[in-house]
């Protein structure tokens, strides 16, 4: 069974970086709770399991097209502590949240919102990917060549 436990484990980490609680969800139908959390314990010391590394290849891969809110919710649904997290957005986003916002509207939207209706959706789609209202009024509000160079 242990045999087992170590080499789904490890076919697992080799295809993406898992946090802890990602892959005690996987392994759990190969062993009990004690066997799988002792194999996750032995990965964790041997250096092949890390929720701080998880959540840098995370938020390296998903910052582009979500903002910090999203990316807090989704680590933290895969069981990120609050502080790996933070430091794993501020150490991986190279824009600000605002530019990450403008981009992201600027490659869905081609133009500006030209009523009420169409700015409620436009907000609507920047909400649903983690920015808030502040940021999502100061893009819609935009007009254009308006953002700085």
């Amino acid at each position: 069974m242990a045999a087992s436990l170590h080499e789904r484990a490890l076919r697992c980490l080799a295809q993406r970086e898992h946090s802890r609680t990602e892959l005690a969800r996987k392994l759990g139908a190969l062993g009990s709770p004690e066997e799988v959390d002792a194999e996750l314990d032995r990965l964790v010391d041997l250096g092949l399991l890390s929720d701080a590394r998880f959540a840098d290849a995370y938020v390296r891969a998903k910052a582009s097209r979500f903002g910090a809110a999203r990316l807090k919710l989704e680590l933290s649904r895969r069981g990120v502590s609050a502080e790996l997290i933070g430091d794993a957005i501020e150490e991986n986003t190279t824009d600000t949240e605002l530019d990450r916002a403008r981009d992201i509207h600027r490659r869905k939207f081609s133009t500006p919102p030209a009523d009420a209706r169409e700015w409620a959706r436009q907000a609507r789609f920047l909400q649903g990917r983690g920015f808030s209202t502040e940021i999502i009024r100061r893009v819609l509000k935009e007009q254009p060549g308006d953002e700085p160079a």
